[in-house]
């Protein structure tokens, strides 16, 4: 919602605590009434600030983007300046800015501990979703009153903790005896795959052969919603109780509408939402059996590339010359960096990877190779990066040659000095830096012409894979070595509903 006390003014800690409250109830109201909410506050005669805002999840929302601080006058507004001046309830018929969708707008004003207006609540209902509204059972209509109701003066603050309502879930209603006043037809079909083929309307809970006569004894008894998932009949079910009640202050002419004993502040009834989640949570399983093999094949992959770099190690160590033996160890290098990609890939859920976390492994890897001797310390500084997994073998094997360039080239003559591997994100740009305090490049040196086997490796990998330039300069007596280039959008496999 953001700071109410900046966007609202100078309010108490009761009436901030009542329009968290407000707010918090705010998703499951839009998703029962199809209807658009907003929570606004004054900030003077002819302007509020939209401080809290839910979009139905059931049908498509009359807005393309988020209101939430946007300042509206009495262009955007008028209703809602109409109700904030009168004080009270207004109810209007109105073209929606700028799209001109007809809308049907009820501003209700909230009111603080000392009686002035703090907010105002606008609940904006397209004419057609109005329309299918008033042909629904009167039972329903009036719940759906109550909700909003509850809603407004915060009394639905538990249901944020509820999962969204879907627009293939179904609706059923029962009054406080727990009798089925109503249920829409996606619940009628829903039930139908249990075997109730018969009208529901008029039975008690109890009769069926399901838990939801438990979980709405729990949930009225309780006065708060409930969720819970159960397996009936090869199916998974994703229920949710929500209580409603009527005000207090409700007369008693309306209070009769659901057993005839209901008193003021008396529990109403409840209602039922029902989601068939079957079919996700089967495709799910599904997708976590095919990322457990994924990783699987990642970690064979790993484990087959180290066992190649100990083979190669062994014949480095038997190799007689110097040059033999070096040429190995940078292909045991080479080697190591993909494998680094792969164990990153064999243990997360996901075809991201941090690239930080990769280039403190190289780095850790190099160090056991440092030439005894010298002291060269490494390190690696900048934030967390993660890349789509392609784009970070690249650039493990990117990180790989510019610190080994850096450890041949830069401290061939020197005994001690520092490697640094910097990571700079710019949003849709990645900047790599790996820096050293070693001998500065020559006059005449040009990466068109790389001297190296490595640096030929960097330039294609660079402007190949990665589709981006790389450039050494000698900067503040270091010699740096850049590579930047255009993040790629990683997909990602997870297991989480």
């Amino acid at each position: 919602m953001g700071e109410l006390t900046g966007i609202c003014g100078a309010l108490a800690e009761p009436e901030q605590a009542l329009l968290e409250r407000i707010q918090r109830g705010m998703a499951i109201t839009a998703d029962l009434s199809r209807a658009d909410l907003l929570l606004v506050c004054p900030r003077n005669m002819d302007e509020v600030v939209a401080v809290a805002q839910a979009q139905p999840h059931s049908i498509a929302s009359i807005y393309e983007t988020s209101l939430v601080n946007k300042t509206l006058t009495r262009v955007d507004a008028p209703v809602i300046l109409s109700a904030w001046h009168r004080r009270r309830h207004v109810r209007t018929q109105r073209d929606l800015i700028p799209t001109g969708t007809p809308i049907m707008q009820d501003v209700y004003p909230i009111h603080g501990s000392d009686g002035e207006v703090i907010a105002l609540f606008s609940i904006e209902t397209s004419l057609i979703q109005l329309e299918r509204h008033q042909q629904r059972h009167t039972s329903f209509r009036r719940a759906i009153e109550w909700l909003q109701g509850m809603c407004m003066r915060g009394e639905l603050a538990d249901a944020a903790e509820l999962s969204p309502f879907g627009e293939w879930d179904g609706i059923v209603l029962v009054d406080a005896q727990r009798r089925i006043t109503y249920l829409n037809g996606i619940a009628n079909n829903l039930y139908r795959k249990l075997g109730y083929m018969d009208d529901m309307r008029g039975k008690r809970l109890s009769s069926l052969g399901t838990r939801d006569d438990e979980m709405v004894v729990a949930a009225l008894k309780a006065r708060r919603p409930l969720e819970h998932q159960v397996e009936e009949n090869q199916h998974i079910w994703i229920r949710k109780v929500l209580p409603v009640w009527p005000p207090a202050t409700m007369p008693g002419r309306l209070q009769q509408l659901f057993s005839g004993q209901t008193r003021s502040g008396d529990i109403g009834g409840a209602l039922i939402l029902v989601h068939d989640d079957t079919e996700e949570q089967r495709k799910q399983q599904e997708l976590d059996v095919k990322v457990t093999m994924i990783q699987e094949v990642h970690h064979r992959v790993k484990n087959n590339l180290q066992t190649i770099a100990a083979l190669l190690r062994m014949q480095a160590r038997r190799a007689e010359s110097e040059a033999t033996q070096h040429e190995l160890q940078e292909a045991i290098a080479r080697i190591l960096s993909v494998a680094v990609i792969h164990e990153f890939l064999s243990l997360k859920e996901t075809q991201s990877i941090n690239i930080r976390d990769v280039g403190q492994r190289i780095v850790s890897q190099v160090r056991q190779i440092v030439t005894p001797g010298k002291q060269i310390s490494l390190s690696v500084d900048g934030p967390a990066i993660h890349l789509a997994s392609q784009q970070a073998t690249a650039c493990a094997l990117v990180v790989n040659e510019l610190i080994q360039n850096a450890m041949e080239h830069g401290f061939e003559t020197q005994d001690q000095g520092h490697i640094r591997l910097t990571l700079i994100d710019g949003g849709d740009s990645v900047r790599l830096e790996v820096s050293d305090n070693g001998e500065s490049l020559p006059a005449d040196f040009s990466l068109d012409k790389p001297t190296s086997l490595g640096l030929q490796i960097v330039r294609t990998l660079v402007e190949g894979d990665l589709r981006g330039r790389v450039w050494l300069e000698n900067r503040d007596g270091e010699v740096v070595a850049t590579v930047e280039f255009e993040r790629q959008t990683a997909p990602e496999h997870t297991t989480n509903t």
